[in-house]
């Protein structure tokens, strides 16, 4: 697991990614499921109100969290250039 010492608390990665999405206007989630071969998949999603929605699914929660912000940040800079 890997995680930051923040202010005198501990925080996940993650954690730092949905809350920084949050504090940018976007609802988010996180949900497991368990693929065929019994391993399990984590699916992360955001949202904002104007009806852009992300989902992306990763082996591991950090990773879920990281294709997230990188496909939410490659598509505001596809906004911001057209």
């Amino acid at each position: 697991m890997i995680s930051a010492f923040i202010t005198g608390t501990v925080v996940k990665y993650w954690e730092i990614i949905a809350n920084n999405l949050a504090s940018h206007g976007w609802s988010w989630g996180l949900g497991t499921v368990t693929a065929v071969d019994g391993s399990t998949l984590f699916v992360a999603d955001a949202h904002l109100g104007d009806g852009k929605r992300f989902i992306v699914r990763a082996d591991d929660k950090l990773d879920a969290f990281l294709v997230l912000e990188s496909v939410i940040r490659e598509a505001e800079i596809r906004r911001v250039l057209n």
